[in-house]
């Protein structure tokens, strides 16, 4: 590793520790990703010869990639808010509206997890992030159900080709098929989900303070059923519309959001009372600064990717394990800290399919792991980012409640997996 690599690495450290330790040195974990980014993404400019090329050949490809998922992000953010303003969401909160701290637990998690399975575990943490908002104002009650969340739509996501991005990954490079993985992963990633929260239910006991009937009585806007339905044709569209067109998510959520913009200005524009339901009302409450947080923690990774320290990092792990079910745990670990997208790539270029061939246990494993294992740590999913930005959830709070039960729920999964499929370490 040479000197350009080194600060980038030391700068990414610095970053990072500024993130987790947000609540203690009162610096917004924004500005830190931000700073993070651009301070890695300098070292480059000074390791590359020629400042045109590096600019036309790979910032711009990292800047669409990074991009594009803040422009799905903003959608989904509107999408979810359109319909939160016009209440949408009260017929589901009514329908999930239990006092018990155990069984809100539960109910929340299956929600999240089947759902994570049909859209993908971004979009689904910030949709029950919403509904939970109305159920219970109470940003400390939320934080549990919002871990849970992430976690829940982390593990329904890795058993199906559209659920996480690194398994829809594996998918189009053909090392996955549909049947196959979803038949092999349901059982562990249900497992990993079900152990979690026998875990997380051991000490929690008690009721929330639902006032079902405020939430019953609360005033539903003109056209909330519209744009409730339209609205989750939206999300759910999106998917099927990659799967058509191959074009990237964010296209399909900007269909959606056009068709919901339409129809909302046919509704409202005569009303001067109900500029609230419109978009442009709309957009001025997305969360600008949860979504920068996401760009900053986006293009700094990036930074490590295009220095080849996470290519190394596989490399070192085939070289030194070997054993394959082990890299593949140590994956889900090394996923909860820097991203997984990256991290598969560099597994899929260090493994060829001539001698892996689809749907062999190497990965299928990789997908589990890469899928659930960022779970463990608050920032090492696009769900955990989201809910940090979304909640201003802490991330010492997070490691302290949820990693281990999280770990043991990961570790669990895998072990179900390895077992009946006679895999052994």
């Amino acid at each position: 590793m040479n000197a350009i690599h080194s600060t980038i690495t030391a700068f990414f450290i610095i970053g990072y520790l500024a993130i987790i330790f947000e609540f203690y040195i009162k610096v917004n974990k924004t500005a830190s990703a931000l700073l993070m980014a651009v301070f890695t993404w300098v070292c480059l400019f000074f390791e590359k010869d020629s400042f045109q090329e590096l600019f036309r050949n790979e910032v711009q490809s990292h800047i669409a990639d990074a991009s594009q998922i803040i422009f799905f992000l903003i959608g989904a953010m509107t999408l979810v808010e359109l319909i939160d303003s016009h209440n949408g969401f009260k017929m589901i909160t009514n329908l999930i509206a239990v006092k018990s701290k155990r069984k809100l637990l539960w109910i929340i998690a299956a929600i999240s997890f089947f759902l994570s399975a049909v859209l993908d575990n971004l979009t689904t943490t910030i949709v029950m992030i919403s509904i939970l908002r109305k159920l219970l104002p109470e940003p400390s009650d939320r934080r549990l159900l919002g871990a849970t969340v992430v976690v829940a739509a982390n593990a329904g996501g890795a058993w199906t080709p559209i659920g996480d991005v690194t398994t829809t990954m594996l998918w189009i490079k053909g090392n996955l098929t549909t049947l196959s993985v979803m038949k092999s992963l349901f059982l562990p990633s249900v497992f990993s989900i079900v152990v979690t929260l026998v875990l997380l239910g051991l000490k929690l006991d008690g009721k929330f303070s639902i006032n079902k009937k405020r939430l019953k009585n609360a005033k539903t806007e003109p056209g909330a059923k519209i744009v409730l339905s339209l609205g989750i044709l939206a999300l759910v569209f999106v998917p099927i519309f990659r799967s058509i067109t191959k074009l990237p998510p964010f296209f399909g959520m900007f269909v959606g959001l056009a068709v919901l913009w339409i129809v909302t200005d046919a509704m409202h524009h005569k009303h001067e009372s109900r500029h609230h339901l419109r978009i442009p009302y709309v957009l001025a409450k997305i969360d600008i600064s949860g979504v920068l947080f996401f760009l900053g923690i986006l293009l700094a990774i990036n930074s490590l990717e295009m220095t080849g320290i996470l290519k190394n990092l596989a490399v070192f792990l085939d070289v030194h394990i070997g054993n394959l079910a082990v890299v593949a745990t140590v994956i889900g670990f090394l996923s909860a800290i820097v991203d997984n997208v990256p991290l598969v790539a560099a597994t899929i270029g260090m493994y060829d399919l001539s001698s892996y061939p689809p749907d062999s246990a190497l990965w299928q494993m990789i997908a589990y792991a890469a899928g659930t294992g960022g779970s463990i740590l608050l920032i090492g999913s696009a769900a955990g980012v989201a809910l940090m930005g979304l909640e201003k959830i802490d991330f010492i709070w997070y490691m302290k409640r949820i990693s281990i039960v999280a770990l043991t729920g990961y570790l669990a999964g895998m072990a179900l997996y390895l077992l009946l499929n006679g895999i052994y370490i």
